[in-house]
């Protein structure tokens, strides 16, 4: 049931199954773990052939609206790898701006695609803020139905992607190695690029709160392009909207009667801005492989967890290999208020052994 806004409303959220395995909550709120927990970004996903099966049938965006599809290829790593901490739901950060009215296709080979892009501030405001999360409850029910079928044997994540990194697909019309278009925006545009952020914002925390309506219990947030920013820039486009994303999600879960969830923030080639994301409020902080583990827990201090932060291309190496620098890694960073991951997504082509080896050797660092 749901209540008028669209919402599940609290008191209507089903009974979920015990939670067997805690290491990831326990670690992102700062307790004690028996084991360093691990979980990977894109775990469900193109590298695993059970994945691809399914996308042979399906669209990629149908997978994502489809909660029967999108929870069974969120449990296919489960099945496969034992030592996994935690599931991430399947979904995609651009199901944002889709619900916005924007056009977004996935083209084999490519990406995400754009078709009709911002070509100028007069466009934000035939964006479609009204009702834009009603329109992502297939999230929410897929996120439901997640976590009645994982059986608590994890946790399960839930995401989005943060305001400058959607503003930036929404502009350039899908991914861009030079954001070219974007930076012309923040120079030519600095109170409309705002406006779009504030917008992206206000729907952002309220689709974050849906999901943990929904029962998700972490919440990270992609800064996937934090590294066309420089400082100065960071502070001034990013930080500001991840800060509001995580007072603002909290305020609501609090106004909700709703427990508060831990929030992760993850900002990819952010690492020269680390000691401003101390200050947004996060649980716990993502690292990419630029960043050494030692430096961050320097910058850091002991009460922010700290996430990551193995090079994904690091798995296409030995299994002994693996084993030998994750173990490294692990323990540089410690035991105390982290969680083992890579420093991005995983890559399409990685061996499945690659994986095995890179969670089994997490456990066993410690």
């Amino acid at each position: 049931m749901r209540d008028m806004c669209g919402y599940r409303a609290y008191y209507y959220i089903p009974d979920f199954p015990a939670l067997k395995n805690d290491r990831l909550l326990r670690a992102a709120t700062g307790k004690e773990v028996d084991k360093v927990p691990v979980w990977v970004m894109r775990q469900a996903g193109r590298y695993l052939p059970e994945f691809q099966a399914v996308r042979a049938q399906h669209d990629f965006f149908t997978v994502c609206r489809t909660p029967e599809l999108a929870c069974e290829v969120t449990l296919q790593p489960l099945r496969r790898y034992e030592h996994l901490d935690a599931s991430i739901i399947f979904s995609d950060i651009l199901v944002i701006p889709q619900a916005l009215g924007m056009t977004v296709e996935m083209h084999p080979g490519v990406g995400p695609v754009f078709p009709t892009p911002l070509q100028s501030p007069s466009e934000i405001d035939q964006l479609q803020e009204d009702g834009a999360v009603s329109r992502l409850t297939y999230v929410g029910d897929a996120i439901t139905l997640t976590r009645h079928k994982i059986e608590g044997k994890v946790p399960l994540i839930g995401f989005t992607g943060a305001p400058f990194t959607l503003m930036g697909y929404m502009i350039e019309g899908g991914g861009s190695k030079t954001m070219s278009k974007t930076k012309e925006w923040l120079e030519k545009y600095p109170k409309d690029v705002h406006k779009l952020l504030s917008l992206l914002t206000r729907v952002i925390i309220d689709y974050l709160v849906m999901q943990a309506e929904s029962g998700a219990q972490l919440l990270q947030v992609f800064e996937s392009s934090a590294d066309h920013l420089t400082k100065e820039q960071f502070a001034e486009v990013s930080a500001p909207y991840l800060k509001d994303i995580r007072t603002g999600v909290q305020q609501k879960l609090e106004e909700k009667k709703l427990e508060q969830v831990p929030m992760t923030v993850f900002a990819k080639g952010g690492g020269h801005s680390l000691d401003v994301q101390v200050t947004l409020g996060y649980e716990t902080i993502g690292l990419d492989w630029t960043v050494d583990p030692v430096e961050a827990r320097k910058i850091v201090g002991d009460n922010i967890t700290l996430q990551g932060n193995l090079d994904p291309q690091d798995l296409y190496k030995t299994p002994e290999e693996i084993k030998k620098m994750t173990i490294d890694m692990v323990q540089k960073f410690g035991k105390h208020r982290y969680i083992a991951n890579l420093g991005h997504g995983i890559t399409p082509q990685t061996p499945l052994e690659s994986m095995t080896a890179f969670t089994e050797a997490v456990h066993e660092a410690f």
